[in-house]
This record gives C-alpha cells, structure tokens and sequence, in this order.
C-alpha cells in the first residue's frame, strides 16, 4: 500500500518561509517521478513543482520558479519543497504526488498525499 505523508505546512507572514516534507512508502521511490501541487479555495488543483528519479532534473510552474525549490533524498525516501519569499496567493493545501512517468506526474499522478496547509498572511 502507498502512503505518502505530508508534513511542515502553518501559517507565516508574506515574505516568509516553509520547508514541506513528504515521506514516501510502500514503492520503490527511486522509481518515481516525484512533485508537488496545490489547491486554494474555490481554484482547481494546480502542478507546483516537479522532480525526476535521479534528483538531476527539477521543473517549476511560473508561478513559483525563483522562489520555491523541490530536491529528494532517495536514502529516506522523502521529497521536500523549500518555500521562499511567500506571497498571500499562495496560500494553498500543498499536495505531494508520486508516478513513474514525468508526464503522468504533471498531469494526473497514480499517487496523493492527504495535503498540508499553508497560510501566507499580508
């Protein structure tokens, strides 16, 4: 069974940071395409961020590229996205995903974490 397991969101004030965490279990995590999205209220899901098996490769919505960085570690099987200079707009639930395929991932992942919050106050 796999479970993937959000942690680290709060509340901080603009131009604050957060470091979410997501450990991973029940599959081969190395064999996973690994990202992150979110959904604020009222707005559909969205892709934040994204990272490939290896760790080499890392994409970015727009949105977010300069201020959010994604990086994995494989030996703890766990996905972080280091969050900078944050804004009232992205305040969001963050959602971690896992797929084998980097296109799947951007798109419609196999696998959901249950979401943390994240609350940017002006």
């Amino acid at each position: 069974q796999v479970q993937l397991v959000e942690s680290g969101g709060g509340s901080v004030q603009a131009g604050g940071s957060l470091r979410l965490s997501c450990a991973a279990s029940g599959l081969t995590f190395s064999n996973y395409v690994m990202g992150w999205f979110r959904q604020a209220p009222g707005k559909e899901r969205e892709f934040v961020a994204g990272i490939r098996w290896s760790g080499s490769i890392a994409y970015y919505a727009d949105s977010v590229k300069g201020r959010f960085t994604i990086s994995r570690d494989n030996a703890k099987n766990t996905v972080y996205l280091q969050m900078n200079s944050l804004k009232p707009e992205d305040t969001a639930v963050y959602y971690c995903a896992a797929d084998q395929s980097g296109v799947e991932l951007t798109t419609r992942p196999r696998y959901w974490g249950q979401g943390t919050q994240v609350t940017v106050s002006s």
